[in-house]
């Protein structure tokens, strides 16, 4: 037998370690099959969030119970008297679609731990409040009604539940970390975990074929939450079984399973390259509001403008992504004018530009980036897209792309373009002195 030196060692070492990476899965999924799964995601790229609860009464922000320290009695006026009789989410799934959105995901449950469906597991319900209706079920109808694919966010966290521990987030949380045993006497986090487990089951259960999931949220540390206080494993276990083709956020805590998740959701702010882990491009979205708040927020001023949002798009596209834009309706069920207006503005600007975002994706590097520019590409039509952020003065060079285009249009209305090759190897396009009517316009370059 030869002799084992260090250095092959070392090598069964690291093979061994990645052996031992490449089989911690907790499903037999092949990357491939996990491609198909997802596939219409990656296509559609734009989705609605919509945050609702009786947050939407006191109107001051989703973490009101929690802002401000507000006990279980003093919320209780507002469970009390939430009666959303305005609420028809035929309007909510036609804005959408208008706006150029292909999925939804609503809020079952945010962390006040109101829930919008009919659990068997709670009184804590809209159908125990004077609306005295389950508002997902005419929700999903609604929304599959218009074409779109529907998605449920729960809330891991529920600051209601006699059971649930009390954490650093939590409405009651103390002053002084070494009250938090005195204060979690008598709770049994098992008991609300299964609870817990119990809603996930009801909703992927009662309301036919769910295309998403957010959960939400971990923060593991001291007086927080991890994947042990959810049985993060067992859940997403339970999940996969009764909805094998739904997407999963990452917020469960199993980062260290290379299925714990199917993508990755940063929030509030733009990335500044496509997600990696373990050395990997990732499928990511990131979720974002109209202003600062998830839930409707009556005195807020800090609104995007039109321009701002549809960059937040396209930049999302352009670098591998999905956005998922939320709206915050009222305690009465409506969008407000200044949502209604947002989105107005992105359908308008959806209905002919359309085309650069669904399929697209980040440009292959080949491409370089004009200055002011976005790119996103169409794999399947080998056509290149090219978002121009600040409109030039009638010359517009794309850098290295000699002898790369076949016709070049603007997308809005299918206008030619005429172009020259330039003897550094640009091609300088002819654009008009005056910038089309459109907030962004968008160049379609036919590749050859």
């Amino acid at each position: 037998m030869k002799k084992i030196t260090f250095t092959m060692l070392t090598l069964l070492v690291l093979l061994l370690q990645l052996q031992v990476h490449a089989q911690k899965k907790l499903s037999n999924e092949t990357d491939e099959q996990k491609e198909q799964r997802m596939a219409w995601w990656l296509n559609d790229r734009f989705g609605m969030f919509i945050h609702w609860g009786l947050y939407s009464m006191p109107a001051r922000h989703e973490w009101v119970k929690s802002r401000e320290r507000l006990t279980d009695s003093a919320y209780q006026q507002y469970f009390d008297n939430f009666n959303p009789d305005l609420y028809n989410p035929r309007e909510w799934a036609r804005m959408a679609k208008a706006a150029g959105m292909k999925y939804a995901v609503l809020t079952t449950k945010h962390h006040e731990g109101f829930c919008l469906f009919d659990s068997k597991f709670t009184d804590y319900k809209a159908t125990n409040t004077p609306i005295r209706k389950d508002l997902v079920k005419e929700w999903v109808d609604a929304f599959r009604a218009e074409g779109l694919k529907v998605g449920f966010y729960y809330s891991l966290i529920d600051w209601h539940h006699p059971d649930y521990t009390i954490d650093n987030n939590h409405p009651q949380r103390p002053n002084n970390p070494a009250d938090y045993d005195k204060l979690n006497k008598g709770r049994d986090m098992a008991k609300y975990r299964t609870y817990l487990h119990n809603q996930v089951k009801e909703l992927l259960t009662n309301y036919g074929k769910i295309d998403i999931l957010w959960l939400d949220f971990s923060f593991p540390g001291q007086h927080g939450k991890d994947h042990n206080d959810w049985g993060s494993e067992e859940l997403l276990k339970m999940i996969r079984t009764l909805q094998p083709g739904i997407i999963v956020d990452d917020r469960l805590d199993l980062n260290n399973y290379d299925d714990g998740f199917d993508f990755v959701s940063p929030e509030q702010y733009k990335v500044a390259e496509w997600p990696m882990r373990n050395g990997k491009r990732v499928h990511w979205e990131t979720c974002q509001t109209f202003s600062g708040s998830w839930g409707y927020y009556r005195d807020e001023t800090s609104w995007k403008d039109n321009k701002q949002l549809l960059v937040l798009l396209i930049e999302s596209v352009s670098k591998g992504g999905n956005l998922l834009l939320n709206v915050g309706p009222t305690s009465r069920g409506l969008f407000d004018a200044r949502a209604q207006k947002a989105l107005g503005g992105m359908g308008t600007w959806m209905n002919v530009n359309s085309r650069s975002i669904y399929g697209c994706t980040a440009a292959p590097a080949e491409f370089k980036k004009p200055d002011n520019a976005l790119l996103t590409y169409n794999p399947t039509t080998k056509r290149l897209y090219v978002h121009l952020l600040d409109y030039p003065l009638q010359r517009f060079d794309l850098p290295g792309m000699k002898g790369k285009i076949k016709y070049a249009q603007f997308l809005h209305d299918g206008s030619e373009i005429k172009m020259r090759n330039t003897d550094n190897g640009d091609v300088a396009l002819d654009l008009p002195v005056l910038k089309p009517d459109v907030e962004i316009p968008v160049i379609e370059l036919i590749l050859q």
